[in-house]
């Protein structure tokens, strides 16, 4: 059976995420909100689904291939704007012969969650933050492999270092290869996608940090949507770049190596460049100290 699954170009009320990513692309408790959708229609039955792509269709297609890894064949085409509904119907829908999923899910227009239609995802930061936060639950399905619940409403993705010291708050979601540092404070409502730092005394609640993000030391992030360097207080609705990479920053080997530049060393992983740094700063700190004098 066939269906038609358009991306959602870029939207004024998410405008502050979609630098890295396609809004189909970003990562949503640790998949592409695409990915989501290719799963559903998968359980429905869809053997061949035809992707709309108006925003970095390249990106799109780099991120769901042809489709094997769903048992599906996918194939992405690019579109000057994104159609609706209605459009993609008449455009693509030529094939009365054809097989096609039961309606409505033959075109879907992926700007919501599968089975969260009533919870608008892309028309603010604000209803972004909510619907992934309502989400978190159902995130749990069978496929994610070492994913659980640590504890009632604490889920915790793998490869995952929390230190004894650090706390945790229901709910959050903690994504995998991620790393909270002692006296770190991660919820309530918190949710860290794959690959973040937190480092040591930051906190974070009520708020989402995308993946491959550094929160520094005593940093804290509430009411918030952190991705990289970027900081969008779903609230009031702004959005800044923070210029210090000590308090919050991108974990991309590139920037990784901007933030290492007093001190020259093989980048092996953007985390482990993160954690270079922090004990060369410490080292460099008892230094200082035995040099005055003063007592460590």
């Amino acid at each position: 059976m066939k269906a038609l699954l358009i991306c959602p170009d870029e939207r004024n009320g998410v405008v502050g995420l979609v630098d890295s990513a396609p809004l189909s692309n970003i990562s949503i408790l640790g998949k592409g909100l695409i990915e989501y959708w290719l799963e559903h229609l998968a359980t429905l039955g869809a053997k061949e689904i035809l992707v709309l792509a108006t925003d970095r269709p390249e990106a799109v297609r780099a991120l769901v291939g042809d489709g094997a890894r769903w048992g599906l064949r996918v194939a992405v085409e690019s579109e000057p704007r994104e159609l609706t509904v209605e459009e993609a119907r008449v455009k693509y829908r030529v094939d009365d012969n054809a097989a096609w999923v039961a309606a409505p899910n033959d075109v879907i227009l992926a700007d919501y969650l599968p089975g969260l239609p009533l919870l608008p995802l892309c028309s603010s930061h604000s209803d972004w933050f909510s619907t992934v936060r309502a989400f978190m639950p159902q995130a749990l399905t069978c496929d994610r492999i070492g994913v659980h619940e640590l504890k009632p409403d604490v889920w915790i993705g793998l490869h995952t270092h929390i230190s004894p010291e650090a706390k945790l708050i229901a709910p959050c979601w903690i994504g995998e290869y991620s790393r909270i540092e002692a006296g770190a404070v991660v919820g309530p409502g918190a949710v860290l996608e794959k690959e973040v730092l937190i480092a040591r005394g930051a906190e974070v609640s009520q708020s989402i940090v995308g993946p491959e993000t550094f929160v520094g030391q005593f940093t804290e992030i509430h009411n918030s949507l952190a991705w990289g360097s970027t900081l969008i207080n779903w609230k009031l609705g702004s959005c800044l770049t923070v210029p210090d990479s000590y308090l919050l920053c991108s974990l991309e080997p590139q920037r990784a190596r901007t933030v290492l530049a007093k001190k020259p060393v093989r980048v092996e992983s953007p985390l482990s460049a993160l954690l270079r740094l922090r004990d060369y700063m410490g080292e460099l700190l008892e230094s200082v100290l035995a040099e005055i004098g003063l007592p460590r």
